[in-house]
């Protein structure tokens, strides 16, 4: 005995004194979509409903017209316009483009995995719609394939902006997370924040799905796929589809970054991206054919015993982008009275399908328990990878026998960067095909940071350099300054590997297992002024020079002979060192030089003379009463041109009368 299912009310009903309901399409989680006709314009529309139990709650109610209001926002050719919305009765409705067709989702449960073109030519479509929202500062919240809308005549659109808010008002929580979990973006998951980024995690879901064949985290609960998406990387859809470009895997990984920020910044960034992609690759979208002219058709054909319309057969493949290029504009589809008649036809047949059925679940029962008990979907031992193995050559031996690996960064002084440090799970524990594998992979060494070393003594910058993980080169070189013995003066870095020479006395940037060089003040050069040349060869040597045993020796008008004027200046751009030769320069006195000739000239004469050259002058006081004119210089002694130190010279004139007393 058959049961009828029952007509619904709404078909045959008219809304609002405008809307003549014709057929139900479909029926979510808050509203009802007929096709309706628009009696005012003699149009066909799409009429969204909310259902019954949602027309009382005002929440609902204003969301719904926030629904209208956000779309009705937006203006382009790949988003579903909205025309209308009101309320009739009990009724709240908008009203919305009708477009004939099949969602994206049924195109990937009919193909599981599109083709290059169709998958290129999709996403193209969606990422322009996409940016006039963002543009507008709206974000749709619901990105998934059920809301991409495929048209009969080619035509690609996305539809239901039920989520969609203003970017500014970028928060969500508890019953706000409304979106599909699949396609929910990790802040979403894990802080309630959205933007236009989180569309763009979607888009990037949804692309993988197109390229791979299914999505990229299964799981039983909600929950695990929430958990997958918060703590794991979308892997590269080439794993599962070796036909996947390389630009088209990195689109995946960049705009399905679970860092918001690593993301695209929205969508038109992305379509920026794919547009170069397209050039690069050679596959541009495939061309859509404008839709037929002529009014669209109301009768009643299109409505079967239920009241549902039928928008697409039941078998055959789907007419929307095929792999091998577009439709021809009226090819492909046929009206829904030629469907009916199709459908009919097929009932004589129904019993053989069934008996084909039981046999193919008969089969796949069979395929099956191969699959999972010796096939390829047994659990499988993670591969041995010996240590600093190249990432590179793991990353392909884990994806050879079916396992994701995913790179985890760690700094490392003994493992080469970019190699492998370890596994987790470890070599030898099992794992199903698909799954994660954590491989950790060296850095190299960690970065450090060195502060300032200047004024601080050699065992504070060993202790500095220890907790860096820095070495100091041993016997640091030691140069004679005014700064404090045994304080730096100078430090040098020099990295791992390499000639290059950082200068560091200020502080610097290094790696850990780089070597620090460091140059220590001596003090002061000793003070050996006027000292004895021993005494000045002890306190010297003692600092830590060594000193010649020859010495230059030089008049000194102040320095005693013997005695220690200074050492011999190595030069003013040298500093002295440790372990440097010096030479003493001695005093062998002042300088000497010739007493001047004086004989003849009177008593005042001489003597300036020789006081100008530094002599004393002495003579007998006894002729002091004459005129200095009366009196001259008959002798000196010592004589003229004997060479005498002056200040330790006095010289004697002998005096005589010039002539007789007048």
């Amino acid at each position: 005995m058959s049961t009828r299912r029952q007509p619904d009310p709404l078909v045959g009903r008219l809304v609002d004194g405008r809307y003549q309901v014709r057929g139900r399409i479909a029926r979510g989680g808050m509203a009802t979509v007929y096709v309706a006709t628009d009696l005012r314009l003699e149009r066909r529309v799409a009429l969204k409903v909310m259902h019954h139990h949602l027309s009382d709650d005002e929440r609902f109610q204003t969301r719904f017209i926030l629904e209208a209001r956000a779309a009705a926002r937006l203006s382009d050719p790949h988003v579903v316009g909205v025309f209308d919305q009101g309320q009739d009765d009990d009724i709240a409705y908008l009203v919305m483009e009708y477009l004939p067709g099949v969602t994206l989702r049924d195109l990937l449960n009919e193909q599981k995995r599109l083709s290059l073109e169709q998958t290129i030519t999709i996403m193209h479509a969606i990422l322009e719609g996409l940016a006039s929202a963002h543009r507008a500062g709206l974000i749709h919240r619901d990105v998934k394939p059920e809301n991409v809308l495929l048209a009969e005549d080619g035509r690609i659109k996305i539809g239901d902006f039920g989520l969609a808010r203003v970017a500014s008002a970028n928060t969500a929580t508890g019953q706000q997370l409304l979106g599909t979990i699949a396609y929910l973006a990790p802040e979403l998951v894990t802080q309630g924040t959205a933007d236009a980024r989180t569309d763009i995690y979607a888009l990037g879901i949804m692309l993988y799905e197109m390229l791979a064949g299914d999505q990229p985290y299964l799981g039983e609960q909600p929950m695990q796929i929430a958990y997958q998406h918060a703590t794991e990387q979308v892997p590269r859809p080439s794993i599962k589809n070796p036909g996947v470009p390389e630009q088209l895997d990195e689109l995946v990984m960049w705009s399905t970054e679970r860092e918001p920020d690593e993301r695209p910044a929205d969508a038109a960034m992305m379509l920026a991206r794919l547009v170069e992609i397209e050039r690069e690759i050679g596959i541009k979208p495939i061309p859509i054919a404008p839709p037929s002219a002529g009014p669209a058709r109301d009768d009643k054909s299109d409505l079967d015993g239920s009241g549902d319309t039928t928008l697409l057969p039941e078998t055959g493949a789907t007419s929307i982008l095929a792999p091998t290029g577009p439709l021809s504009p009226g090819g492909g589809i046929g009206d829904n009275a030629t469907q009916l008649r199709r459908r009919t036809r097929r009932r004589a047949t129904r019993g053989w399908w069934a008996a084909i059925i039981v046999v193919a679940m008969a089969i796949a029962a069979g395929g099956t328990g191969w699959w999972f008990g010796s096939g390829p979907g047994s659990m499988i031992a993670v591969p041995s990878i010996a240590a600093q193995t190249p990432y590179e050559e793991a990353e392909g031996i884990l994806a050879a026998v079916d396992l994701r690996p995913v790179a985890e960064q760690q700094p490392s002084l003994d493992v080469p960067a970019g190699t492998v440090i370890a596994l987790s799970p470890g070599s030898g524990e099992r794992l199903y095909p698909g799954d994660l594998i954590t491989v950790t992979v060296s850095s190299g060494p960690a970065a450090v940071t060195i502060d300032s070393l200047r004024g601080l003594t050699l065992s504070a910058a060993e202790q500095h350099a220890e907790d860096a993980v820095i070495t100091v080169r041993s016997d640091p070189e030691e140069i004679f300054t005014d700064a404090e013995a045994g304080t730096i003066i100078g430090a040098r870095l020099h990295p791992s590997g390499s000639d290059e020479t950082i200068d560091c006395i200020d502080g610097c940037q290094g790696h850990q297992a780089d070597e620090l060089s460091v140059t220590l003040s001596a003090g002061q050069v000793p003070d050996v002024h006027n000292v004895s040349v021993q005494e000045a060869r002890e306190r010297l040597e003692e600092a830590g020079l060594t000193v010649s045993e020859e010495t230059e020796r030089h008049h000194h008008e102040e320095i005693s002979a013997g005695l220690v004027i200074g050492i011999v200046s190595p030069g003013d751009d040298v500093q002295l060192r440790r372990g440097d030769s010096v030479t003493l320069r001695e005093s062998i006195g002042p300088q000497p030089h010739p007493i001047p000739d004086v004989v003849g000239m009177n008593r005042d004469e001489a003597v300036a003379t020789l006081e100008n050259a530094g002599f004393s002058v002495s003579y007998s006081p006894l002729l002091n009463g004459l005129p200095s004119s009366w009196v001259i210089v008959s002798s000196t002694d010592p004589a003229p041109g004997t060479e005498r130190v002056p200040r330790e010279t006095t010289v004697h004139l002998s005096l005589n009368l010039a002539g007789p007393v007048s």
